[in-house]
């Protein structure tokens, strides 16, 4: 690529686009102040980004057809090797699609992406490598992340395994089902609303959504900085504690990690629970769309804890019926900056960064046609919000999650672990038929109440199977204090080991 100067043409067009009376002879004046600007962003096409090197030797993939991809789970299947020992020597993992990992196809879920191949390996995939796994493939997400109800990517919805007619959720939705499935025990989501918790509550697995900045983002395309989390799906407790050692920890190229407090969280597996106190959020309970029969399954599921020595009790916290509202702005503009704008490319943040990215991305302005409805909503908001009120909602929304979290941290200071469902519904029948936009926007978007609020606090949450409904599973969401994901295994191991969830059925 190459960088080319404003033509008067186009200098036209932004004093337009900006609201700016400019005449000619200005528009031809800051053309000339501009040569010399233009030409430093010339220098930086000469010059070779610092990217981490590709360790692995791998090819391509290949797309599975029907009759491997029996959920539509997988997007391109590999076998990419990493040391020969190490920690997840043996374990094949599943990677999100909107993580880079070299040489391999990546499309996000979207049209407009497809053919785009990453040239460097996201730092979660260098460290599952390097601690001797493999990679099993990328698997399928939502468009552009932007869904709950995995039917929205371009290559066709994603069946749940547990109930093949049903939803797996989203938008980390193929990573849940190939877990689910006994493809792959491990696998990657990512996370800005509850994209981890919410496919591993609708399969029936694990999802670690850690500490936000504790496990790196770097080379992974951001939805919005201060809600960008990446983290572990997984069949069992022990696994998910043994992934996150691998991934956990600063890289050095994500701006969003200051801070971040590692511990070996394999360690706390077994430990005795005899004494922790739990904090049953009376709100996470009384969601709009809270179903009665997935407040039974879970408070039986908080029940189980008890008898291993965990003491619970209802506590209030009447922010959490706040956190959506909260949640919305920073999600609805930041992403429109984020990604319409810069491709991906997280912003106000040090972070590796690929312009091949940006540029694959940069397609939607040619064929804007082509973005699916649950984005087509989120970019018409997001802009109008921007245009409309230069971001104060953003900003105000931005001030009012410290008071949220501030909410949750009042509670964590009474209680070790606070719980609620990760869902407050169950998962729905895929479609079965064309959906209006009305419809396609209710199914994508119906399930983020309770778990997008840690996103906005970055407070530790793990979803671990609560029972089933129907043959549907329900999930039970427990939340920690800041960098306490050991507490949260510790807890979620014991309930693990000594109560089978299926038992807990409706």
């Amino acid at each position: 690529m190459t960088f080319k100067a404003p033509s008067l043409a186009d200098l036209e067009r932004v004093a337009d686009r900006l609201g700016l009376a400019l005449s000619a002879s200005d528009l031809e004046a800051m053309r000339t102040v501009m040569a010399p600007m233009a030409g430093g962003y010339r220098t930086l096409d000469g010059l070779i980004e610092p990217l981490p090197a590709v360790k692995y030797a791998r090819t391509p993939g290949y797309r599975p057809d029907p009759a491997e991809n029996k959920y539509g789970a997988w997007y391109v299947k590999t076998a990419i090797k990493g040391a020969a020992t190490g920690p997840l020597k043996g374990k094949r993992v599943g990677i999100k699609d909107n993580i880079c990992v070299a040489g391999v196809p990546m499309m996000n879920g979207a049209s407009i992406m497809e053919g785009f191949v990453p040239d460097i390996d996201a730092t979660v995939v260098s460290r599952i490598l390097d601690a001797g796994g493999e990679i099993a493939g990328k698997t399928v997400c939502e468009y552009l992340c932007t869904s709950g109800g995995s039917h929205t990517a371009s290559t066709g919805p994603v069946a749940n395994p547990r109930k093949p007619t049903h939803t797996a959720g989203g938008s980390s939705s193929g990573s849940a089902a190939v877990v689910a499935a006994g493809d792959v025990p491990m696998a990657l989501g990512c996370d800005q609303a509850g994209s981890v918790r919410q496919p591993a509550a609708h399969c029936g697995i694990v999802g670690m959504k850690a500490t936000w900045g504790l496990v790196p983002y770097s080379g992974i395309m951001s939805v919005e900085t201060t809600l960008d989390h990446v983290g572990p799906m997984t069949a069992t407790v022990a696994d998910n504690a043994r992934l996150l050692e691998v991934l956990a920890g600063p890289d050095g190229l994500d701006g969003r990690q200051a801070g971040a407090r590692v511990e070996r969280y394999t360690k706390a597996l077994g430990k005795s629970v005899t004494g922790l106190k739990v904090g049953i959020v009376k709100e996470g309970f009384e969601q709009w769309n809270s179903e009665a029969d997935v407040n039974r399954v879970v408070r039986k599921a908080i029940a189980q804890l008890k008898k291993f020595g965990i003491e619970a009790e209802e506590v209030s916290i009447p922010w959490h019926r706040l956190a959506l509202a909260i949640w919305a702005p920073i999600c609805n503009e930041g992403m429109i900056v984020n990604l319409l704008h810069m491709g991906g490319a997280a912003i106000n943040t040090e972070d590796l960064s690929s312009a091949s990215v940006a540029a694959a991305f940069a397609r939607w302005k040619t064929m804007p046609n082509d973005l699916a409805d649950t984005f087509k909503i989120i970019a018409m908001f997001g802009t109008y919000a921007v245009e409309a009120y230069g971001g104060h909602y953003y900003g105000k929304a931005q001030n009012l999650r410290r008071s949220l979290r501030a909410a949750y941290d009042d509670a964590l200071g009474r209680y070790d672990l606070l719980a609620m469902p990760t869902m407050a519904l169950k998962g729905k029948p895929l479609p079965t038929k064309p959906l209006s936009l009305a419809e396609n926007a209710e199914y994508a978007f119906v399930y983020i109440a309770n778990p997008c609020a840690f996103n906005v606090t970055g407070h530790p949450a793990i979803s671990i199977p609560a029972g089933t409904i129907d043959d549907l599973p329900i999930g039970l969401s427990l939340i920690a204090k800041h960098w306490n994901e050991a507490t949260l295994y510790r807890a979620a191991h014991a309930y693990e080991q000594g109560w089978d969830w299926r038992r807990n059925a409706l």
